[in-house]
């Protein structure tokens, strides 16, 4: 397992944060200041809205990040900006299913897999869009049972497009029924994470009403906290057991020209992340 001793105090942490940047090169002064102050050892990065070969990879460079890409033109794109190559890299699903969105990219960093995911919105629930929103979460779930074992280390996280609880936005009787808030969202949602995984976020902060994403669509969403829990970080038991803690990093959204998102960051204990003996 790599290590990197955080700066604000977590010596022995090993952390992954999961951003929907809404653009890389919109949002490049946002994510390479964050990046700088915050320090991950893996950021996940979804909508980024470039081909590969558009990547701004030499920026992150410079701050000691290797860009790891799966990109296409103008729309989605999923990428991983790391302190460490991945020992390997998966992109899509590896089949026909939605292979003209970049939506999914899987990759081992010192023994543990993350899988890094751009769920499809779904427009509305009368759309053809919210039905292959569900089929993209049953097709997930068949790749998980198919390539992993929930004893294993895995992270599967980034904009799921799902609030999963009443507390996870800001009106839940007006929104129920709503995209990103429905029992059919919430359910398929549920099978995924009942394969092994355990919401981080909620795990370290019961009860705690925070959000991830404000509707730039809705005046000062932001300032008047009206947001929804969409972004998230899922880890089997083997992780959640060694997480330290899982925080919203809501700054970030203040901020001039920002994303409508807000990254997600989880801390796990360095020390105790010997998860080679897996693979």
């Amino acid at each position: 397992m790599e290590r990197h001793d955080e700066v604000h105090g977590n010596s022995g942490s090993w952390q992954v944060a999961t951003f929907n940047v809404n653009g890389i090169r919109a949002r490049l002064p946002l994510v390479f200041s964050w990046l700088r102050d915050r320090r991950p050892d893996v950021l996940c990065l979804q909508e980024i809205k470039c081909q590969e070969r558009d990547f701004p990879y030499q920026a992150f460079s410079e701050l000691g990040y290797t860009a790891t890409v799966y990109g296409q033109k103008a729309f989605n794109g999923v990428a991983f900006l790391s302190l460490s190559e991945p020992a390997e890299v998966w992109r899509g699903f590896g089949d026909a299913f939605s292979e003209d969105e970049a939506r999914i990219i899987c990759g081992l960093f010192g023994g543990v897999w993350i899988v890094n995911t751009y769920v499809p919105q779904g427009r509305s629930p009368q759309d053809p869009a919210f039905r292959f929103k569900l089929d993209f979460f049953a097709k997930l779930l068949d790749w998980f049972r198919e390539r992993f074992d929930p004893q294993w280390p895995v992270i599967w996280t980034g904009d799921l497009n799902v609030a999963p609880e009443p507390i996870d936005v800001y009106d839940p009787v007006r929104l129920q029924g709503e995209v990103g808030f429905h029992p059919d969202e919430q359910a398929a949602l549920e099978r995924v994470k009942g394969w092994g995984f355990v919401d981080l976020f909620r795990m370290h902060n019961p009860g705690k009403r925070q959000y991830t994403f404000w509707d730039y669509r809705i005046p000062k969403a932001f300032q008047r906290n009206l947001g929804w829990r969409l972004d998230h970080v899922m880890a089997t038991r083997f992780l959640a057991d060694r997480s330290r803690e899982c925080r919203v990093d809501d700054q970030s959204r203040g901020v001039e020209k920002a994303s409508d998102h807000a990254p997600v960051v989880a801390v796990f204990d360095a020390e105790s992340l010997d998860a080679t003996h897996f693979h």
